[in-house]
């Protein structure tokens, strides 16, 4: 990595020039020093990719098992259904549904203030410490004995796991430029449709037992994964770095190399971790795409979240007559085809920097799924199966696409924080919606549930050709600009607050 800071001299001066006009001396310096390390670390593309297989090694196993933790300890009131929850605590109508739509509640009111919390404290302790305690909340909720106790339950655990996936976005945008994050918020992401295959394997496994401790049936689902999660989520606070500049594992070299690779997409950036600006969080929110892309999320959650809470219990329908174990076991595999595309999809938008096309298609294949089963007879089972399966393949890989999409069109570190909460937290009304989708009068046929989601996957089809067109259209508009014009007059600071306005600022697709 000797090259690493060797100089360009041209570029630099053409940089220098270039922004003494435009902001003065002295922030220039600023500015010229951060093109110097940016345009250095081009020069050397076999350390670059050195240090992402490092990064990768070091940082995404930690993230990936502490999402799929969140992701059981969410889903595993599906599995209790099957083993008697509804029953021991004498839930009838609709209350089923209403102790999953608290959960959604707490986490759409706090997904904001979670990420940036997670921004403030730092995701090396935020994300560890909110694992511990919704662990702890999951042992609990094994021993809950009514309504109101497993709402009250469920809301906190809403609102210790709300920073969970935002967080782990945001923290992942501190170690990947953006043409690489979208397949490493997949190795994440994909966490989740794991989960809910290991979740059912898991609970079919512990439904063997005739008791752990006090707790028996459905009450060793949550004890047993609580404990399993409360220990991991301590070790976390050992192997997870909270940023590169405080890796152990990086040399000071590496450590300059993977700050340079976030910097230098940054326009006018001159710091890769900003202060909490005001217009910066603004403008992240406020951003065209953050807020299409969201509206993407909150629809296709309806369809993700659903299959989730709802698979097993539209196993069930499929197949009455067979034991709740194999009923388990049959909610198994529409989760790991969803697992398998969702690296698939992720991989092809790393491999073309291309995300909204891929959701695009994404969203044509879920739709297909909920047509098949709407078209089918309840007697078609080998049809119905086969449809859990091709909403599946859609639909899990939009967590880790519209979160990069977001990541990637906006600037700062402030604004990225700000974006990406706002984007899972409009994201998590779908899966506030999807608990009253599948309502217990409508099985097996559950037209209200699928044709939601088939109405919600056109929709999506929709915003994204649209989404599509407009961001070419203003990058060719951007062109046409005098950035040179637009920015006399202007500071450092407030060229930065610009954000996406900044006439250097591009969409990416």
């Amino acid at each position: 990595m000797s090259d690493f800071r060797t100089k360009k001299k041209s570029s630099v001066e053409e940089a220098r020039v270039e922004h003494i006009e435009s902001y003065g001396e002295t922030e220039a310096k600023t500015i010229v020093a951060s093109h110097e390390l940016t345009t250095d670390t081009s020069t050397d593309r076999k350390a670059e990719a050195q240090l992402r297989w490092k990064i990768d090694l070091y940082v995404i196993p930690t993230v990936a098992l502490l999402y799929a933790l969140c992701f059981i300890d969410r889903v595993n009131i599906g599995n209790a259904r099957l083993a008697g929850f509804e029953r021991e605590l004498g839930l009838k109508g609709y209350d089923y549904n209403l102790v999953l739509s608290v959960f959604y509640i707490a986490y759409i009111i706090f997904e904001i203030p979670s990420n940036m919390a997670c921004k403030w404290i730092g995701p090396g302790w935020f994300l560890p410490g909110i694992s511990v305690v919704f662990g702890i909340l999951t042992i609990c909720f094994a021993f809950v004995r009514d309504l109101k106790t497993a709402c009250g339950i469920r809301f906190l655990l809403g609102v210790f796991e709300s920073g969970l996936l935002p967080g782990i976005a945001y923290y992942l945008s501190r170690w990947y430029p953006r043409n690489e994050l979208a397949f490493r918020l997949s190795l994440y992401i994909v966490m989740g449709p794991l989960s809910g295959a290991f979740s059912g394997l898991l609970a079919s496994g512990i439904l063997r037992l005739d008791h752990f401790g006090s707790t028996r049936g459905w009450q060793m689902i949550f004890s047993i994964e609580g404990i399993i999660t409360v220990g991991c989520s301590l070790i976390a606070f050992f192997t997870l770095t909270d940023r590169p500049e405080t890796a152990r594992w990086l040399s000071q070299d590496e450590k300059d190399l993977a700050l340079a690779r976030i910097k230098r997409e940054r326009v006018a950036a001159t710091e890769v971790l900003d202060g909490f600006d005001r217009m910066k969080i603004i403008r992240g929110i406020a951003n065209p795409v953050t807020l299409s892309t969201a509206c993407i999320l909150l629809l296709i959650n309806i369809t993700v979240q659903g299959i989730s809470f709802f698979t097993p219990t539209v196993v069930r329908t499929i197949y009455p007559l067979n034991t709740v174990i194999s009923q388990q076991l049959y909610s198994v595999p529409p989760f790991i085809v969803g697992a398998v595309f969702t690296l698939f999809f992720c991989g092809i938008a790393w491999r073309f920097d291309r995300r909204n096309v891929v959701m695009l298609v994404g969203a044509v294949i879920t739709g297909i799924g909920y047509a098949m089963f709407l078209g089918s007879s309840s007697t078609a089972t080998s049809l119905r199966y086969g449809a859990t399966f091709v909403g599946a393949a859609g639909s899990f890989a939009f967590g880790a696409l519209c979160n990069a999409q977001v990541s990637a069109n906006v600037n700062s570190d402030t604004a990225r924080s700000s974006a990406i909460g706002f984007n899972v937290m409009l994201g998590n009304i779908g899966g506030l919606i999807a608990t009253w989708s599948y309502l217990p009068f409508d099985g097996p046929n559950y037209r209200i549930g699928n044709g939601l989601n088939l109405a919600a996957a056109g929709i999506i089809v929709v915003i994204a050709v649209l989404l599509e067109i407009w961001m070419n259209r203003d990058n060719q508009r951007r062109e046409l600009v005098d950035a040179e014009q637009v920015l006399s007059g202007h500071n450092l600071q407030e060229a930065q607050d610009l954000e996406w306005k900044h006439p250097e600022f591009r969409w990416r697709l």
